[in-house]
């Protein structure tokens, strides 16, 4: 008769699954980085990986699907950022301002640490929006409670928690390329900009104090 499973067998089997695919993605984003999408190989990402490629056939079928992990992996990085930042004891209105500069600042970090797949990311912009949309979902729920905590502390005068939440977002994305080449507010820092974009967003909010430095 065979004895039950030792406690933990099954939860340390699935943490080993789990280590063992996110290092095929790590592996497989160094290469796509180095090389690009289209010179790397399944037989590449398996050799570099030292996995072999029933391994990663195991947890990939093709190509297309090791790219969308790692596009996952990105921006699941970007987001447990922007957690971080959303449980700061901080007020509503700083945390506004920190949320929009750390989306922005780490877009733009995952682009230029990723070499020659950034390229892909610019030129497959249709396949990073269906990747991206969890993503999106989740940001703009963040901007709703920072909102809604906000309005109720009396610092937003916003009717629509809603509304504002989506535009925000959806202003960020399209100032991400502006920012990743540097085409916003040309010579300014990040130290000076600050204030001047605080205004602006406080006079969407209704708000009109001055940012906290």
């Amino acid at each position: 008769m065979q004895g039950r499973a030792a406690p933990g067998t099954r939860k340390e089997k699935l943490m080993s699954i789990s280590k063992t695919r996110q290092k095929l993605v790590d592996v497989a984003r160094q290469l796509f980085a180095k090389n690009g999408v289209a010179a790397t190989t399944m037989n590449d990402i398996a050799a570099a990986s030292g996995k072999g490629r029933r391994t990663l056939y195991t947890y990939f079928n093709s190509k297309e699907e090791v790219y969308y992990a790692v596009i996952e992996s990105e921006l699941e990085r970007l987001s447990d950022k922007l957690d971080e930042v959303a449980a700061k004891k901080t007020r509503p209105q700083d945390k506004i301002i920190e949320l929009i500069y750390t989306h922005l600042s780490m877009i733009r970090e995952t682009v230029v640490r990723n070499g020659n797949l950034r390229a892909e990311f610019f030129r497959n912009i249709w396949t990073v929006e269906k990747v991206r949309k969890n993503f999106d979902e989740d940001e703009i729920e963040l901007f709703r409670k920072v909102y809604a905590e906000g309005k109720a502390d009396g610092e937003f005068d916003i009717d629509n928690v809603e509304l504002v939440a989506d535009i925000t977002h959806y202003c960020i994305k399209g100032l991400e390329v502006p920012f990743i080449y540097g085409r916003l507010g040309h010579g300014l820092t990040e130290e000076t900009s600050k204030p001047l974009v605080a205004k602006v967003v406080y006079g969407a909010l209704g708000n009109k104090r001055t940012l906290v430095r």
